[in-house]
């Protein structure tokens, strides 16, 4: 029976599916592993079930015992992974892809209704129950009937698109490359960020984290923006410049700001903290029993497509 280090704790059901297929390791106290500990509890493991917060630099990867010959990451994306060095290891890397899209997409709604309604100031108004009603009392930003722009239209992102149409927003996204027409379902595509931007009354960013994306919303894209836009993060912090966009909320340059992920997490930049035109929510993307559940029998079918010889449906490298 094939040794498995389970980097954090799943669920119940998860945790089950892979005691009956495998030897596993599991985190009982969801501690979070050190690159040494990781090492160390790998040696004589056959494969490693990592979360996105496990960072695998080449460094890790290096050190980790020959044994190891598959990390199946319990994630839809894999930033956290370094790729180039699991493939120099001949380490097989999996991923979590389509199970999160919707969990994700209805999050990313969340943003930009908590933002551009004034969630966070609401909440505060509600508990202090001396509140009165009158005609400029907490004005938002209505989303319907906006113009939507998505940085990053795959799975998550045209799920994020879906519902907005139900918004009656009109849709535009930003890609390496135009979708056929079929998945556009009308949805107009810029071939350059700054057009995107000048059509983004709300902005969605769904777009993987890598080192073409770090930084990619700074303060020569924002200032594309139109004046008091929405913006909305539920992909990678690091896409986001933090200084750029804390001045552009100061400002009024962007009207309101929600996000999920954060540079640094569980850290948050400190001046974010000082803003009210803001919405945060802890990482919750992927957030709900249904998704969680999904995502580790992926994980686990992953697991088991490449200890029985066959491709894995979720190769990253």
């Amino acid at each position: 029976m094939k040794k498995i280090l389970v980097t954090r704790k799943l669920l119940k059901e998860n945790e089950a599916k892979l005691k009956e297929h495998f030897n596993v390791i599991l985190n009982e106290k969801d501690e979070i592993y050190s690159p040494e500990k990781i090492i160390e509890l790998s040696k004589g493991c056959d494969g490693i079930l990592s979360s996105v917060l496990d960072k695998f630099d080449a460094n890790l990867i290096q050190k980790l015992d020959s044994s190891v010959k598959v990390i199946a990451n319990y994630a839809v994306g894999f930033g956290n992974i370094d790729i180039k060095a699991a493939r120099t290891k001949n380490i097989s890397v999996t991923n979590t892809p389509e199970v999160l899209d919707d969990a994700t997409a209805d999050l990313t709604i969340l943003l930009m209704l908590g933002a551009s309604r004034k969630a966070y100031l609401g909440r505060q108004a509600a508990e202090k129950q001396d509140w009165q009603w009158s005609c400029d009392f907490l004005l938002g930003k209505q989303m319907s009937n906006k113009r939507l722009g998505i940085l990053g239209m795959g799975r998550i992102g045209r799920a994020v698109a879906k519902r907005a149409r139900g918004f009656n927003m009109e849709i535009h996204y930003h890609n390496r490359n135009r979708l056929p027409k079929d998945l556009e379902q009308g949805a107009i595509y810029h071939d350059k960020i700054e057009d995107l931007m000048k059509h983004s009354d709300f902005l969605s960013i769904n777009c993987p984290a890598t080192k073409e994306t770090e930084k990619l919303i700074n303060k020569n894209t924002i200032a594309s923006l139109p004046n008091k836009a929405v913006v909305a993060n539920a992909a990678r912090g690091d896409i986001i410049d933090d200084d750029a966009m804390i001045e552009a909320l100061k400002s009024g340059k962007v009207f309101a700001l929600g996000l999920d992920v954060y540079n640094g997490e569980p850290k948050i930049h400190p001046d974010y903290l000082k803003l009210e035109n803001i919405f945060l929510m802890p990482h919750l993307g992927s957030a709900t029993k249904r998704t969680r559940w999904d995502m580790g029998y992926r994980a686990t079918d992953n697991l088991l497509m490449f200890f029985q010889g066959k491709k894995p449906q979720d190769l990253v490298n």
